[in-house]
């Protein structure tokens, strides 16, 4: 796996690790997430992606954002869409595929591993891509659900697959804290996972 010299970048499909984390029923600590993989590789990068709810007064998911932006993480958003579908019932559409890809392609001269957080099997022709450039892409969501939380083809593609559970010892936040620190680590509640989108 990793050794200390490797240069690492994480790439966190918001949405995705929420709903997995919270079928897994946990909450992911944020700071921890990056001290374990600090020390694992040397770090270059960690990215968040997420869309927001831009018509809204007050987004559940803004002081995450906020904590994130301060804390190491380099936080990208942007606002979801609303459309009609053809049955003419209101749908919110919104997903970070293209952002993700874009800065994982710009980033793989400069890293020798990619650490994907997603299950999300359109992730597949990306992971393809970054091997060819000689990156090891390892993919962090979880088999312990039913279903799966991952797409086969995006597992199978992967250099490495990391379940989410086995993290969780580790990245998952102390039960004790989500009643005392909850100030310190806001909660990951994206509005967009809980409307199934991502």
């Amino acid at each position: 796996m990793s050794t200390r010299s490797n240069k690492i970048a994480l790439f966190i499909d918001g949405a995705n690790l929420f709903a997995t984390a919270r079928t897994l029923g946990f909450d992911v600590d944020y700071s921890r997430l990056l001290k374990e993989f600090e020390s694992r590789a040397t770090l270059v990068r960690a990215f968040y992606y997420t869309t927001i709810f831009e018509d809204q007064e007050y987004s559940s998911i803004r002081p995450l954002i906020d904590w994130l932006d301060y804390n190491g993480y380099t936080v990208v958003t942007k606002p979801t869409k609303e459309f009609i579908d053809v049955d003419g019932r209101r749908r919110v559409k919104g997903n970070m595929h293209i952002e993700l890809a874009v800065d994982a392609m710009e980033l793989s001269k400069h890293i020798e591993e990619m650490v994907l957080f997603s299950g999300d099997g359109d992730f597949r022709p990306l992971v393809e891509a970054m091997q060819r450039r000689g990156v090891q892409v390892t993919v962090v969501s979880t088999i312990s659900t039913q279903p799966a939380m991952i797409a086969d083809e995006l597992r199978r593609q992967a250099d490495v697959f990391l379940d989410l559970t086995e993290l969780q010892p580790r990245i998952g936040r102390d039960p004790v804290e989500r009643t005392r620190g909850a100030a310190d680590r806001p909660r990951a509640a994206s509005p967009a996972a809980k409307m199934g989108i991502g």
